[in-house]
Formats: C-alpha cells, structure tokens, sequence
C-alpha cells in the first residue's frame, strides 16, 4: 500500500508497505542538483553530497559508518541535473535507527573544516578520473554541445577551477539556501507503518521552513553539431543524438518504448545491426534524458578507431530509418513485454521501489504505482510512437567523438554519413 503525506514544515513523505520481506530502504530526495549552481559554484551540489557522510554535530564520519555497518546498512548518494538523492537499506527491525541517522544527516551536518578539504581532494582525483575515461568524457562534451551556455551542459562534479576554491562557508550557505522543508522529499520502502515513518521525520528532521527558489530557465541556444576530441586510446567513443522532449511530456511513455526497441535490448536494432550481425562494437545502445523543461535522445558504441566511421554511419541509417518508417507491431511488442517484465522484477527489490516512489513524488508531485506505470505504457499505440520517431529524428543531430584521430579531418559530413 502506498501512502503520502505533507507534513506540517511542508515536507512530503511517501512509503509504500511490503509485508514478508526483511529490508526497509530509505531515501532523502532533495530537489537540487547541478543546473541550480552558479558559474563560480559548479560542482556545489556534489560537494555538499560527500560532505554530509562525513558525520553530524554528534558524530563524526568513523563512527557514522560504524553505526550503519553494525546494522548492516548500505548507504550511499548520487547528485543529478536537478536532484540529489541520500538513501540507506538495512534491515526492517532497524528502520528507526536508520531514519533517524539520514534525518541527523540532514538537519545537522557538520561540514569540518578538514572534511572539506579531504574531499575536496577526492572530488578533484574523481574529475581528473573522469576525464581519463573516454566514454565519459564523450558524454560530457555531449552534453555541452546539447546545451551549449547553459546549466544543463554542465558537468555534475564540476570543474577544477571552481571545486578547488569552494569554501567551507560557501558550501554551508548553498546547504542552508536549498536544503529545506519543502524542497525535501522522504520515501520508504518496506516492512513499515506509514505512521511510524511520519513520526519519525516529523521528530528528527527538523529543516528550515520553506521551499528554495530555484532560477531554472529553459535553453534557448539550439544545441551545436559535432565535436571530435583527440585521445591516444584503443577505443574510440561517439555519442550521435538530438533535443527530446522534457520530463513532464505525455510523449514520455513512447519515448521509453521506441529507447527500447532501438537500442535497449539485445533484440533491438542497433545490437542487433551493429554488434550481432556486424560485429563492429562490443557495447552500443540508445538512451534519454528528461529535465524540468528540456531533454535529450541519444545512441551511443565504443569500436576500434577503423571502424568508427561505419558504426557512425549504421548509426544515422537506423535513426532515418526509424524516422521515415518506424516501428512495426513486432517491435513494439516486444518493447512492451521487456519494459513490463523489467518492471514487475524489479519491484521485488525494496530500494527500487523507494527510488520510484521518491522521483514520482519528487518530480512529477504524485506517487506512481507500478500498475499505473504498466497501464501508462500498455496505452501507447504504435502511431503515437512513430509519429514521436518522426518528429524527433527528422531534423540536425549533434554528435561527440573520442579517439585517436585528427579532428580536422572530421567534419559536418559525419553527421550525414
């Protein structure tokens, strides 16, 4: 059963109860992430995200971990665009014990001087590690060229310049600024009482009152073309898409049957052209991405320097061909049944349905079932899925390149190979 409530400070907390099972998983959605820092404070979000497991006012991080690993917890974090997600799974009989540390984690981080600065080091090593890695590094140029002068072109660790000279204060200031009640949303999943889980967080997480205004304005630059970066590696890496609809489309439910049936399973296209029947690619695939008001589409394969050319233009041949032709019944079919199965197999895990829960909650303000998931998709019709082909592959496409090359020697003809 999934419940929710808005607590009096405006914070919502939604859980779902899983009677039988012996884990509970708890998560913190906070609704800020990279596109929301200034210029000068890029990786903020990040940052704030490594410190607040260095330990509370009463803790410190040695003994923070030591407790969680004495109830055999797993705890993490991630930071996205636009959300920042804490989450801890452990055992049910411990639920309490474990929502009271993400809410002291919460309310009253200690953010010491030295923890700053030791992870401020880790966060360097973990950008300069980035760019060591190809595939990455193509994503992030990606990105820039999607979103070029804007927030969502803008790597989520940030960039030296500006980690390096984040202060300790400025770091307090970004976490009093965005870290409030109503900007906070607490989704637990498991064997627990939805009562219990409310009382808990009106108890122990005690924020300040209001919701952080956010300055998020749509991209208005239309996205550059192409970009080749030279790297004396084995693999080369392209990543070949366009703009896609935003989070909140009613396409969105199409958008995730045609990403299947291009490249999202070892029957669909483009494993299946490039991979099976080819052999050009060990790794090829297709994949979106859904902001507030912007979102992209992509296909992406790693293969030998020789044979990137043929992969880029096997590439651009499916994306027309699923422009003037579509899908057939066949395809979507099986698209159906695979995001089905998926589904329903994944709910058997409680942290995949709390993260369902707190992303529905948090961004789109309503808590969504599995079934009406399901149903959401078992509407789509095949031409409600071609007609999106149509409009999104019939137009510019931008393309990011990693690899031994010479980057004067690729030019905009790639992108119409």
């Amino acid at each position: 059963m999934i419940q929710l409530s808005s607590l009096e400070r405006g914070t919502r907390v939604v859980t779902e109860t899983i009677a039988g099972v012996s884990s509970v998983s708890i998560g913190i959605w906070v609704g800020v992430g990279s596109r929301d820092e200034r210029p000068s404070e890029a990786g903020a979000s990040h940052f704030l995200e490594h410190l607040l497991f260095k330990g509370t006012t009463d803790l410190t991080a040695s003994q923070l971990a030591k407790v969680v690993d004495r109830a055999g917890g797993d705890m993490n974090a991630f930071t996205t665009k636009e959300y920042t997600v804490f989450y801890l799974r452990l055992l049910s009989e411990d639920f309490r014990l474990g929502l009271d540390i993400m809410c002291d984690i919460m309310s009253r981080p200690a953010l010491r001087p030295e923890d700053v600065e030791a992870e401020r080091h880790v966060i360097l090593d973990e950008i300069l590690m980035h760019a060591d890695e190809p595939a990455d590094l193509a994503a992030e140029r990606f990105n820039q060229l999607m979103f070029p002068d804007h927030p969502l072109g803008r790597e989520v660790l940030g960039v030296q310049e500006s980690v390096a000279s984040l202060t300790r204060d400025d770091i307090r200031q970004y976490f009093e600024t965005h870290y409030l009640s109503e900007n906070m949303v607490v989704a637990v999943a498991g064997n627990v009482r939805h009562d219990d889980v409310v009382d808990v967080v009106n108890e122990a997480l005690q924020r300040h009152l209001g919701r952080a205004e956010l300055d998020r304005r749509p991209p208005l630059r239309p996205p550059e073309t192409l970009d080749v970066i030279q790297r004396p590696i084995e693999q080369a890496h392209v990543i070949l898409g366009v703009r896609a609809p935003e989070r909140r489309s009613q396409t969105r439910f199409a958008l995730g049957l045609l990403n299947q049936a291009l490249g999202g399973g070892i029957s669909s296209r483009l494993f299946q052209e490039i991979r099976e029947k080819r052999g050009l690619a060990y790794s090829v695939w297709s994949d979106r991405a859904a902001y507030d008001d912007a979102g992209t589409f992509y296909v992406a394969a790693g293969s030998s320097p020789d044979k990137i050319k043929e992969v880029i233009e096997l590439l651009n041949t499916e994306l027309d061909r699923l422009s003037s032709e579509g899908l057939s019944e066949e395809e979507l079919d099986v698209a159906r049944k695979h995001i089905r199965a998926e589904t329903l197999l994944s709910s058997e895990d409680t942290g995949a349905r709390m993260s369902r829960l707190g992303a529905s909650v948090l961004l789109y303000d309503e808590p969504i079932s599995i079934d009406d998931i399901l149903k959401r998709f078992d509407a789509v019709t095949l031409e409600e899925v071609n007609s999106l082909a149509a409009a999104l592959f019939d137009k510019p496409r931008t393309m990011s390149i990693v690899g031994p090359f010479d980057p004067s020697s690729w030019t905009d003809e790639l992108l119409e190979a």
